[in-house]
């Protein structure tokens, strides 16, 4: 008999709460499909150290998918919080009847089992099925073979999920058992007759808390804008943060308060149609909702942050590969440490840095001459004296005042403008010229580029060897030595040929393209040095010599930018359908308990079409209120995370935002229209 009251009981379920039930299918299936990831990177026909990325990449998403199942965990709770509050009638009838509270709580267990059977099984075929779909994905990130493509299954990521759901269903089970303990038989009886009180809070107290809220919540904007520079220690980012989650949380208190003495004041507004009932339901809803709103508006200020930033860096080092690394490969060598390098060396690297670039790659063997061409060789310099605080200027005090922490004694990188003609052509950028008393900047990572065209602005002059050089531009110009899969040059001084004399020799390039033409036969010559720096294990403690390529890069690249991607897509994805769902919940619980209002508007004579607008707006406003205040945090929260990934570029960041918003129309808005038309079947009953 129980059993077949808890089926009873679970058709009805469905037909009222889809919603929670399909948020439960969808969320088994994301947890399987990013946890299922090793298996589908099994078959992909890529590159060890390609491997070895999606290897740290599995580990890092299961690490996030323990986080994700507290999110999970707490959307199941609070979900079945509203479905026990929806059935508190249904109970008392139980009792009434005889039922003891044990029997309920059976009946509750059975239930339970079966809504987690049911989701977990729905939810695995469904996560089976996108899991390939997400094979597909992997792949074309990482460029693999795809003709070794076949059916995946992953029984270690469908142990994983059940395990985690299976905690959180029993965790339901107690907590429901917990609360039919705790129910008196009047309560359960008359709860539907209970309706929330509305109370009035103050109207200055609110506008009081409202002008206290703003204020915090703007002091946090312009730190963690305008004054980021001063956010030195993560402690200073936390108090930040906090600020934020309470300025929200006080922002939506107020407003419980403000908004119907606001619109009471617009007569001919409020008194408009349905606009009296529709904003006294409301006020009720904040009213007694600011902690859940204050947590959904808040995880949606994450999803919009997330996606945003893991889709903008995509993008970016995509972009930057193709403009950061036009050549195939480049050796490095810092040289006279002893009198220009910061790092630490000990004596045989000291040594070493005495020993050209050249013959340090003869001594090892490194005859790269069989197997490279377009070869351009470069040297650094420096002057001791000629450090970042000089070529600050005049500009300097007010460097150190914004940027306190920031190395100014640090020496400055001095290239020949023949050199670096040399290796703008071979990289297919700018060539300059100079006279014989002019210099110019390269730079292109943003903040440094920035402060170094102050002090151009102001014409600052450089001294070497004794001779003046005066700025030909009164900005940086767009230039780099260096390979990299982001923006990291600080600046490079570019200066005539016969001012180099005397210099000490910082550093050596050779830059060079592989005389492959396939990417097979590329990956030949690479690995071939690769071996040739193997046959030498310590070669690393002998030398400063080092090597970058573009295979290497783009591999750590792809790597890097991928698993940026999937965090963010399963981060983001698990956030959105959380906030949407428990406002879904929410509203279809509050639709179940107005019927009664409703049938009494239909009885004064109110037709369908209004009652439908009444119920449409207060819906989309109940939505819209978290989300509008989300996105304001996002405008100010998207330029932090810009700052922080600044050497990436944000070329892509419009695209990643326009993403973005697709992401949330379609899932958010998704939920919203849902939750309108389930809630206009509830009130039509």
């Amino acid at each position: 008999m129980l059993f077949k009251l808890s089926i009873k009981n679970i058709k009805k379920s469905f037909k009222d709460y889809a919603i929670y039930f399909f948020t439960l299918i969808l969320g088994v299936a994301i947890f399987y499909v990013f946890n299922a990831l090793d298996s589908q990177t099994v078959m992909l026909d890529v590159s060890r150290s390609t491997h070895d990325l999606i290897e740290l990449m599995n580990q890092v998403l299961s690490g996030v998918s323990i986080f994700v199942s507290f999110i999970l965990g707490f959307l199941i709770i609070y979900a079945s919080r509203f479905l026990m509050k929806r059935r508190k009638k249904e109970f008392g009838i139980y009792m009434t009847l005889g039922m003891s509270k044990g029997k309920i709580s059976k009946i509750l267990l059975m239930e339970t089992l079966l809504i987690g059977l049911i989701s977990l099984g729905a939810g695995l075929v469904l996560g089976i099925g996108l899991s390939q779909l997400m094979s597909v994905l992997v792949a074309n990130m990482f460029e693999a073979d795809m003709t070794k493509f076949t059916f995946t299954f992953s029984a270690s990521s469908m142990i994983k999920t059940c395990f985690y759901f299976g905690i959180m269903y029993v965790l339901v089970m107690i907590f429901n058992t917990f609360s039919v303990s705790k129910c008196k038989l009047i309560d359960l009886l008359n709860a539907k007759k209970k309706s929330e009180t509305i109370k009035l809070k103050n109207p200055i107290l609110c506008i009081v808390v409202f002008i206290l809220a703003v204020s915090m919540l703007s002091y946090a904007y312009y730190n963690v804008t305008v004054g980021i520079n001063n956010l030195q220690y993560f402690s200073d980012i936390l108090i930040q943060m906090a600020l934020g989650a309470l300025g929200t949380f006080l922002i939506f208190w107020s407003l419980s308060g403000l908004i119907l003495r606001l619109v009471q004041s617009m007569k001919k507004v409020y008194l408009k149609g349905l606009n009296l009932f529709t904003l006294r339901q409301i006020n009720s809803k904040i009213n007694t909702t600011v902690f859940s709103m204050t947590v959904i508006c808040l995880m949606l200020f994450l999803t919009i942050c997330i996606f945003s930033s893991a889709l903008s860096l995509k993008n970016s080092m995509s972009a930057n590969l193709k403009e950061l690394v036009p050549i195939d490969i480049e050796f490095y060598k810092p040289l006279n440490t002893s009198e220009t390098y910061h790092m630490v060396v000990n004596d045989a690297e000291n040594e070493d840095s005495k020993v050209s670039i050249w013959d340090t790659l003869e001594k090892y063997n490194l005859n790269i001459k069989e197997d490279l061409k377009d070869i351009v060789e470069l040297t650094s310099y420096q002057q001791p004296d000629l450090t970042f605080a000089k070529t600050l200027g005049n500009t300097l005090t007010e460097v150190k005042k914004e940027y306190p922490f920031l190395l100014v004694d640090s020496k400055e990188e001095i290239v020949k403008l023949s050199d670096y003609n040399r290796v703008a052509q071979l990289y297919d950028n700018q060539t300059y010229t100079l006279k014989e008393d002019e210099y110019l900047i390269l730079a292109d990572y943003d903040s440094m580029v920035d402060l170094r065209n102050k002090a151009l602005q102001e014409n600052t002059v450089i001294t070497i060897n004794g001779k003046d050089y005066h700025p030909k531009y009164k900005e940086c110009q767009d230039g780099f030595i260096d390979i990299a899969t982001n923006h990291i040059n600080e600046g490079i001084i570019v200066v005539p040929d016969s001012a180099v004399e005397n210099l000490i020799e910082a550093k050596a390039y050779v830059l060079a393209n592989y005389k492959a033409d396939t990417k097979e036969g590329k990956r030949e010559i690479e690995d071939k040095i690769n071996s040739l720096e193997q046959d030498y294990p310590n070669m690393g403690e002998e030398t400063l010599l080092s090597a970058s390529s573009k295979i290497s890069l783009y591999d750590a690249s792809i790597g890097l930018s991928a698993m940026a991607t999937f965090i963010g897509l399963y981060l983001g994805l698990i956030f959105l359908i959380s906030s949407a769902a428990i406002l879904a919940l929410k509203e279809l619980s509050e639709s179940s308990d107005n019927k009664e209002k409703f049938i009494a508007l239909r009885k004064i004579g109110v037709d369908e079409k209004m009652l439908n607008r009444a119920l449409f707006n207060q819906i989309a406003i109940f939505f819209a209120l978290p989300l509008i205040l989300a996105i304001i945090h996002s405008i100010f929260g998207i330029q932090v995370c810009n700052f922080i990934l600044e050497t990436f570029g944000n070329e892509k960041l419009l695209l990643s935002i326009i993403m973005t918003a697709g992401f949330l129309g379609i899932i958010y808005g998704g939920y919203f229209l849902i939750t309108y038309f389930c809630s206009k079947n509830i009130i039509k009953e």
